[in-house]
């Protein structure tokens, strides 16, 4: 089967747009009100993939490559758990945004779509079984719904490693049209000192496109 993310025509197809892995760095804020590093980061890499035309660093790891080798256990495990159907897609445009976009894991029925991450240390996958989704997957998971206009979304964490009734952890995250408002808002404005950026360094050295 034709691997839908990962591939050559998957990394060009998000160059120089603020993704849904980046969207909890675009508004992650400290207590304080302010932007966080993170939020500086995406731009200059984002900014850099637009003048550049090559796309940021993609870093792998262990970790990475784990949860990359068990995402299809993890779906499997979700479609025989519920009897839905996982449909595999790969980068979707928000349809009134240019340059912004994701790559949901799935996609499930006409409302619905799935987020699975596979935790390298099982320590992590024990907590989300405690106290449920960490908190830092909010904004993957309500960005996939603000990209596809879905109502709903599916958290999965998998460890194969676990019990049988503790590899699979399923949790339902409802569309919240607040939250996504807000980060509607941050996304806007990144994408614009983004464009200011390259619109800026393009008229100081005097580079026609």
């Amino acid at each position: 089967m034709e691997r839908t993310q990962q591939n050559e025509e998957w990394f060009l197809s998000r160059l120089g747009k603020v993704t849904g892995s980046r969207f909890g760095d675009v508004i992650a804020m400290g207590k304080n009100g302010n932007f966080l590093k993170s939020r500086e980061t995406a731009i200059t890499e984002i900014t850099l993939e637009l003048l550049t035309g090559q796309p940021g660093p993609m870093w792998t790891s262990k970790a990475t490559d784990w949860g990359n080798e068990q995402e299809p256990f993890a779906r499997m495990a979700y479609e025989t758990a519920t009897g839905a159907f996982v449909e595999e897609v790969g980068f979707i445009d928000h349809p009134t945004i240019l340059q912004c976009g994701a790559s949901p894991d799935g996609l499930i029925d006409a409302d619905g779509g799935f987020e699975a991450k596979s935790p390298y240390t099982p320590a992590v996958h024990m907590a989300t079984l405690l106290y449920g989704m960490p908190a830092d997957h909010m904004a993957q998971c309500q960005g996939g719904m603000f990209v596809t206009g879905r109502q709903w979304w599916d958290f999965v964490s998998w460890h194969p490693a676990f019990p049988e009734g503790m590899k699979l952890y399923i949790q339902r995250i409802e569309r919240d049209q607040k939250f996504i408002d807000a980060m509607e808002a941050h996304i806007v404005s990144a994408i614009k000192e983004i464009n200011d950026n390259v619109a800026r360094l393009l008229e100081k050295y005097e580079v026609v496109q």
